[in-house]
């Protein structure tokens, strides 16, 4: 199969890549780096969870957020809603501040699902069905996010089986795209895109996205591994940020200057400005005290300062 030629990338950078910060970051940063994504070129950007700040301090000034973020025509907003409050919540604003887009989240490990959420995969699916249903009927997209679709911290590996069967529950429920995330970084090209293949017996290549940690560095060769098989959404975090709370020594989602990088090196149309992204990047690190965690950003500011 020829490789795509044009990646969609959505960056996470402001959801999941900030919510396990231990540092508040102020609704003016998040609102910030929301406007300065789209302006790099971004046409996704996940933006906030509504969870409980009891669980999330991080994401409780998501209305906020919200409120603030200067809507640019083209692009596509999304949210993480858990529950039916956090639905609820989400659609409690002017309906110009609504989310285009929710994601629900399961887990393809038993083990994970009880840890995370406290209950089975069964049971997590049954939970989002009447979210899914009420996002569709108020003419939300709805997303979700398939967690632990590679390797799990509790079950080791995890068989395309069960990646299989969760694709099939989050079918069943109405949900119109997913993404498939090796959430503690652990997966490899092979067993990546057997998770990818299993996903695809429930949803068409074009609602399917790569999700991938770089713990071991392998989150660039696993998303060539995606791009073989025709897969062209892809999840990234600007300046690297994030990780998984529940696996330990899990590292960031994958840089998306490093991936914007390998695209274009390929050939492949992103639509973004590397220059401007890397700017990004630099802009939410100096915020958190830190460098980016992107090889490409050390290089191309390493360039320019030379």
């Amino acid at each position: 199969m020829p490789l795509p030629t044009r990646v969609r990338l959505i960056d996470v950078g402001p959801r999941d890549g900030l919510q396990n910060e231990k540092q508040p970051v102020p609704a003016a940063i998040k609102i910030e780096l929301v406007h300065r994504l789209q302006d790099a070129g971004l046409r996704e950007i996940e933006v906030t969870s509504f969870v409980s700040p009891k669980w999330v301090p991080q994401m409780g000034d998501n209305a906020e957020v919200m409120h603030g973020i200067r809507r640019r025509e083209g692009v596509r907003y999304s949210v993480l809603t858990p529950n039916m409050k956090g639905f609820e919540a989400a659609i409690a604003a002017p309906r110009a501040e609504w989310p285009d887009e929710i994601v629900v989240f399961g887990a393809a490990s038993e083990a994970f699902s009880q840890k995370n959420i406290n209950c089975s995969i069964a049971e997590s699916i049954e939970r989002f069905a009447p979210v899914v249903e009420a996002a569709r009927a108020k003419g939300i997209a709805v997303r979700g996010a398939m967690s632990c679709t590679v390797g799990c911290p509790y079950e080791g590996d995890i068989a395309p089986e069960k990646v299989k069967y969760l694709a099939g529950l989050m079918r069943g429920i109405g949900v119109a795209r997913v993404d498939v995330a090796d959430t503690i970084g652990v997966g490899t090209p092979r067993k990546v895109q057997a998770a990818l293949e299993a996903t695809l017996a429930h949803f068409a290549v074009d609602e399917v996205s790569g999700h991938f940690h770089d713990t071991y560095g392998q989150a660039l060769s696993n998303t060539l591994a995606a791009l073989e098989l025709g897969v062209w959404n892809h999840q990234s975090s600007v300046a690297g940020l994030g990780g998984c709370p529940y696996a330990k020594g899990a590292t960031g989602n994958v840089a998306t200057e490093d991936v914007v990088y390998m695209l274009h090196g390929m050939g492949i149309d992103t639509g973004i400005d590397l220059d401007a992204l890397i700017d990004t990047g630099v802009f939410i690190s100096q915020a958190l005290g830190r460098e980016p965690n992107s090889r490409a950003s050390k290089a191309i500011r390493t360039k320019r300062a030379g």
